[in-house]
């Protein structure tokens, strides 16, 4: 059998609209993803808190930690719904990224209430999420990205070794646990760090009926292998790398 399946168009992805163009969750970052063919815009939503990191100020805004919510005109989670819900987005579907856990409710509620469910793939590391987000939407499609790690160990020489290691090891069970979880009904879709997926993961995530997005990819020759895989969708921060004849 062929390492590659079957290829087709995956879907394009902007990370964090388009976070190479333009400073990402921000409102031209979204523009520049748009304007360079991505089908999906990824963003990052995190609940908003003081320097302590204890006392909840109740907005949720769009950043990727605590340092980028605190940078001057950081949106908030309704101001960036707002704006991707205008007439320029009507086609483009939504990645909305939880960074931590607790607030999956009212993100239901802001896309309930802009009619934006349908069009939108919550994803979360976060795996005491997902149960919670099955329960408060019907029309949503939640994602489980993998693996959970807040930095990436293979671009430090000193962790890269063992890092290897761990990725072969993460190889070989996470495509069972993922279309276990798919079969079960409990996800529909993985977001995988671009070092899991290989032909395997690939065909194991179709044959569970799910979707099976990677990220971040910011090299075009990459980009073409996962493509050639039949992934479902690349995450990249620049939507210029995307071949502009398979569009």
């Amino acid at each position: 059998m062929s390492d590659l399946i079957e290829p087709r168009r995956s879907r394009r992805i902007g990370h964090k609209g388009a976070d190479h163009i333009a400073p990402g969750n921000t409102a031209a970052s979204f523009d520049a993803a748009l304007a360079h063919g991505c089908d999906m815009v990824e963003f990052d939503v995190l609940d908003e808190r003081e320097a302590d990191g204890v006392t909840r100020t109740g907005r949720l805004v769009l950043a990727h930690d605590l340092k980028d919510a605190k940078r001057p005109g950081v949106l908030t989670l309704e101001e960036g719904l707002d704006h991707l819900a205008g007439e320029a987005f009507a086609g483009i579907e939504l990645d909305v990224d939880l960074k931590t856990h607790g607030y999956e409710q009212r993100v239901i509620e802001a896309l309930r209430e802009r009619g934006m469910e349908s069009r939108t793939l919550i994803s979360t590391m976060e795996t005491v999420s997902l149960p919670v987000l099955r329960e408060a939407s019907d029309a949503v499609r939640i994602g489980w990205s993998v693996p959970k790690v807040k930095r990436n160990y293979l671009a430090n020489p000193i962790t890269k070794p063992l890092a290897i290691a761990v990725v072969a090891r993460l190889r070989r069970t996470v495509p069972r646990m993922v279309a276990r979880a798919i079969r079960a009904g409990e996800v529909d879709a993985v977001m995988s760090h671009f070092s899991l997926v290989t032909p395997h993961f690939v065909r194991a995530v179709e044959a569970a009926g799910g979707e099976l997005y990677v990220w971040t990819v910011d090299d075009a020759a990459r980009i073409r292998k996962f493509e050639a895989m039949g992934v479902t969708g690349v995450i990249t921060n620049d939507p210029r790398l995307f071949d502009p004849l398979t569009s």
